[in-house]
């Protein structure tokens, strides 16, 4: 008899630890939340335009301007359209007439297409290039002569 008591209270145990493991398992509530969270969102930096004009200039000629990007910031940024906004000649040729706009520049530039976005870093490759026309103004610009002109170069 006894075998049969200790099988029992065995029986009975494991069934108490049973349905106790299936309470415990089941013994939670449920319930629908809700939060907020933060965060950052970065600010764009200038880019610098580098261009180079590849030849030298004359009176109602051309020369192609390649140009490059640098972009300071962490992000991608967009360069759209490249403009020649004014150039400056060298100390030493103050006199030379270097206007890029009115009725009679005396230089000019199309406005570049560019369209497309650069990562961070400098020195990237744009393309398309430019072209740089030094206008044949109708009057003597031998001031220029021999000139290093700076170009302005705007985006955007």
């Amino acid at each position: 008899m006894r075998f049969a008591s200790r099988r029992r209270a065995v029986i009975a145990l494991a069934g108490v630890a049973a349905i106790a493991i299936a309470a415990t398992a089941y013994a939670y509530f449920s319930s629908s939340g809700s939060g907020t969270a933060t965060a950052s969102v970065g600010s764009s930096a200038s880019v610098t335009l580098h261009g180079t004009v590849g030849g030298n200039l004359y009176p109602g000629t051309s020369a192609p301007v390649t140009f490059t990007v640098d972009n300071p910031s962490s992000g991608k940024q967009r360069v759209g359209k490249i403009t020649l906004a004014s150039i400056t000649p060298d100390a030493s040729h103050s006199g030379c007439v270097a206007t890029v706009g009115g009725e009679n520049p005396a230089f000019s530039m199309p406005a570049v297409t560019v369209e497309q976005v650069y990562g961070a870093g400098k020195g990237q490759s744009v393309s398309p290039t430019g072209t740089l026309t030094m206008n044949d103004t109708g009057i003597n610009q031998d001031q220029c002569q021999g000139a290093t002109l700076t170009l302005h170069l705007t985006s955007n």
